[in-house]
């Protein structure tokens, strides 16, 4: 049966793999909320819907989560059966820069589509809120982080996120809303802004440029994490929608999303390398000194999801190659 389903920040670099996956997959109809500012780009959704047969099922609506949603706004966005909200500040240097930005936008933000949610009068079916590993803090050697550990923000962003969390905890014990909070983790892709790492290498490595690798105070030890192609990220929700009922959990249910394999950031830049046919030139640089609220190594466990029937089915190498093949070919995407 066909779903209405609202996307929160829709415009966003995950958002808009989600909304593709969606429309490519189901029936659904969905409601993109966005507000395109510095993490929004309509030009992500241009591209994915301009010759998509299935791009009337999407509707665009504007909105800053700033402000609660009015009546007008309620009304273009209709009755949603489910409600994806990825709407978020997520640049940690902005976030040491400016911590009440991203208290507005992750805090605040999510307290209003929580209340939009429940003046759903009992229609909505799931609510899934998109969380961070960077809750968690740094991990040491040998440690992934269950969804139920202990939190350790280490920068504004990720105390905003932990937040939100918390708030949707309280929403689902306090309203008996059927929420579901999701971890995930570096996560690349097509589309990406082009500040991030992995579309950052592309160009510094077609451009013969050094590549920054942050690494310990050794300068020795790169730092490490779990990537994960948006694409897989889009398949997991649609499995947890699909497989996971909140109902069934005595507390809320957490799941971490995240890639099979983890990798630190040089041997990452390798593979970038390789897959242009072109020497790494690179410096390892101490993390510490040089970008604060940043941490050596993040990791969590997948183990949750992996035991309920899902993990990533494309090896990330092959991932990585198709998003350098693809960037390549769109140079537009790495202008920053």
């Amino acid at each position: 049966m066909s779903k209405n389903v609202l996307i929160t920040g829709g415009a966003g670099f995950i958002a808009h793999h989600l909304i593709n996956h969606i429309l490519n997959n189901t029936d659904w109809n969905v409601v993109s909320l966005d507000r395109l500012d510095f993490s929004g780009n309509l030009n992500r959704l241009h591209d994915l819907i301009k010759d998509n047969p299935n791009k009337h099922r999407l509707k665009i609506v504007f909105h800053d989560l700033k402000s609660a949603i009015t009546p007008l706004t309620a009304t273009r966005i209709g009755a949603p059966d489910i409600i994806l909200h990825l709407a978020a500040g997520s640049h940690v240097d902005r976030s040491i820069d400016c911590p009440m930005e991203f208290v507005l936008d992750n805090v605040v933000g999510t307290c209003n589509i929580l209340d939009f949610a429940r003046g759903c009068n009992g229609s909505l079916e799931k609510f899934i809120y998109f969380s961070t590993d960077e809750v968690f803090g740094p991990a040491p050697p040998g440690i992934n982080y269950d969804e139920y550990d202990r939190y350790n923000s280490t920068n504004p962003y990720s105390a905003t996120k932990a937040g939100g969390e918390e708030l949707a905890v309280a929403y689902r014990n306090t309203y008996k809303l059927p929420i579901i909070i999701t971890h995930t983790m570096n996560v690349f892709g097509e589309r990406q802004h082009p500040e991030k790492f992995i579309p950052l290498c592309i160009k510094k490595i077609r451009d013969g440029e050094n590549v920054t690798i942050h690494s310990d105070p050794s300068k020795t030890i790169p730092g490490s994490r779990h990537y994960i192609h948006a694409v897989d990220v889009a398949e997991a929700i649609m499995f947890i929608l699909d497989n996971v009922d909140d109902k069934q959990y005595d507390i809320i249910p957490k799941l971490n999303i995240v890639g099979k394999q983890e990798i630190n950031n040089l041997e990452l830049a390798q593979i970038i390398a390789d897959a242009q046919g072109k020497e790494l030139k690179y410096v390892m640089l101490d993390f510490h000194s040089a970008r604060p609220g940043h941490d050596l190594r993040y990791s969590l466990s997948g183990q949750r999801m992996k035991n309920l029937g899902w993990e990533p089915k494309i090896d990330l190498t092959e991932r990585i190659k198709q998003v350098v093949d693809w960037t390549l070919n769109r140079p537009d995407w790495l202008i920053t």
